[in-house]
């Protein structure tokens, strides 16, 4: 009797399991402290954002309309980068990834400033687009993660990940809330100040954009190259001539004990030359990579939707559906979630996906949308029927405390997302890719979810509770494309 072998199973057994490398804790630290930038300048303006609308007077007094225009403004930041994104990570895999980061951190501390200055609809427009178009770091600090790490210790790596996003989504709220309307909130430091009173959002936005400012400086310094041949920028712009290519090392020997095989099956090459050789676009359109990048586009999909939604609700009279929050409550309650999630994950993300598997812990994190869109309508009954009464706070932090679960879903897909990719020079363009497709996705989320939530409340379609049906029915479509996720992810070519 034959045992039944698949694609996905090893052609060797494994005889134990093997040590894990050292992560390099230096330059790993770096990474993890220049992703700071990304969720501080997003998740600075959430708390003041629905005020900041109702400010410019473009909604006309019409509470219902806010959520349209908060949605749209969020989305601008996904829109334009959906169309840079992969000519950065691109580019970062052919002059490397520090000047493409240098440039991303560079835009996100101008943009910033600017969204802090804009005292127009239009102007803010502009600052966001400016914002998403130049900024393509996302895609490429993953690939930097990716280059420092193999299969023993890439899930720790994104395990300590959410250290980052979890700091910065808990900072970032807590200053939008805090220093937004500086001259209101603080009279006897900025009452007298007519710069904070006609920029009452400035003080805020120049906080990320400082710390952006910062980040720029430390890479510039510290941060070193993990491109192994990078193109430098005059060659690629025709200055100056290219040099002769350093020669690859020779490609290893195949072993006596592994049976005969394609060279190239399973992603692998058999060539060194072509390891070190970026892949065409085309190339790039495997099986795991597409199926890796449409699961998370659909993740990113269910948890933006939430993402947007949730301080518009929270701000929301209660009358009219919501919860009826000022800027400084939902900034804090917006920062309980970076502190759970942070502490979670990190102590948790790794444990949970080598015993369970990667799919097994997506799949989950998907899953736990269901409960968190069905507390919304749960949370404003409670708050209509009771007031703000404990229970209903226990409700309001037990939804924040289920939304982590969605999140540990990103570690796994990032794992799907490294091991697709077909060779060691093609993980920019990979992650580019995947990250393409969730900008799309991310373009798409907050203006339709937080559309979705102003038409509920003006119709009053199922009571105003019309929105989460929808989001219902995304998670559901989720699951599915979550079900093509090969059983195990692959090691890395």
């Amino acid at each position: 009797m034959t045992a039944t072998t698949d694609e996905e199973t090893p052609l060797l057994p494994c005889t134990g399991k093997k040590k894990a490398t050292p992560l390099p804790a230096f330059q790993f630290s770096i990474v993890l402290f220049l992703q700071l930038a990304e969720p501080l300048t997003s998740q600075v303006i959430y708390p003041f954002a629905p005020q900041l609308i109702r400010d410019l007077g473009i909604t006309n007094g019409d509470e219902a309309k806010v959520g349209y225009y908060v949605g749209l403004m969020q989305s601008l930041f996904f829109l334009t980068q959906a169309f840079t994104v992969l000519h950065w990570s691109r580019l970062s895999d052919r002059i490397g990834r520090k000047p493409v980061i240098l440039v991303g951190l560079a835009g996100l501390c101008v943009s910033m400033f600017c969204f802090g200055l804009s005292t127009t609809f239009w102007g803010l427009v502009l600052s966001r687009s400016l914002n998403g178009a130049l900024n393509g770091n996302i895609g490429v600090i993953k690939s930097i993660m990716a280059e420092m790490t193999d299969d023993t210790n890439i899930s720790k790596a994104y395990a300590y990940q959410p250290i980052a996003w979890s700091t910065g989504s808990t900072i970032g709220p807590i200053i939008g809330g805090s220093l937004a309307r500086p001259a209101e909130r603080f009279p006897q430091l900025f009452g007298h100040s007519e710069f904070h009173k006609k920029y009452p959002y400035f003080l805020p936005c120049a906080v990320p954009a400082t710390f952006s400012a910062v980040a720029w400086l430390v890479t510039f310094l510290f941060l070193e190259e993990t491109v192994r041949f990078p193109t430098p920028i005059a060659v690629l712009l025709g200055f100056r001539k290219a040099k002769a290519t350093p020669p690859a090392s020779p490609a290893p020997e195949p072993s006596a004990l592994a049976p005969s095989a394609p060279a190239k099956s399973a992603g692998l090459v058999d060539d060194a030359t072509e390891v070190d050789k970026p892949l065409p676009l085309r190339a790039l359109l495997t099986r795991d990579v597409v199926v890796a990048a449409g699961n998370y586009a659909s993740l990113s999909l269910v948890d933006i939707a939430f993402r947007a939604i949730h301080p518009v609700f929270l701000s929301t009279p209660i009358a009219l559906g919501g919860f009826g929050l000022a800027p400084p409550a939902i900034g804090n309650l917006l920062s309980i979630y970076g502190v759970l999630n942070g502490v979670i994950q990190v102590f948790f993300f790794a444990r949970l996906n080598d015993h369970f598997g990667s799919k097994r812990v997506f799949m989950c994190g998907i899953a736990s949308a269901v409960p968190l869109f069905a507390t919304f309508p749960l949370v404003n009954w409670l708050a209509r029927e009771r007031g703000y009464t404990p229970l209903v706070w226990a409700v309001v932090v037990l939804q924040i405390a289920n939304s982590v679960a969605v999140s540990m879903a990103y570690g796994a897909i990032f794992i799907f997302i490294q091991n697709a990719s077909p060779n060691r020079a093609s993980l920019g363009a990979t992650n580019g890719l995947s990250q393409m497709l969730v900008s799309v996705m991310r373009a798409i989320g907050p203006a339709a979810a937080n559309s979705l939530f102003s038409v509920s409340i003006a119709r009053h379609y199922l009571g105003g509770n019309f929105v989460y049906v929808v989001m219902l029915a995304m998670v559901c479509g989720a699951l599915g494309v979550a079900a093509l996720l090969p059983r195990h992810s692959r090691g890395r070519a």
